[in-house]
């Protein structure tokens, strides 16, 4: 069985495994990456959309990985995404 997330969930999953991974904060993954801590706490509280590539290529620079490291991941090859 297959299981489907939308593309907000699947980077929400990504960004809290880096951090859990990298055995820091939230707020010091942003600091590192050059990001304003709301840019990214509002997303992962589901104030704002997903973030835009290059904030996620700044957050991967920040946390010492590449842009196919942070997407090469199973969960992402099955985004659901849902067109509104």
């Amino acid at each position: 069985m297959v299981l489907l997330m939308n593309l907000d969930d699947a980077i929400r999953k990504r960004i809290r495994e880096i951090v859990e991974q990298k055995k820091t904060t939230l707020s010091s993954l942003c600091l590192n990456s050059n990001i304003t801590p709301s840019t990214i706490f509002d997303f992962m509280y589901g104030k704002s959309k997903c973030p835009k590539v290059i904030t996620i290529k700044k957050l991967c620079a920040g946390a010492g990985i590449t842009l196919s490291e942070f997407f090469n991941r199973d969960y992402f090859d099955n985004v659901e995404e849902i067109f509104k």
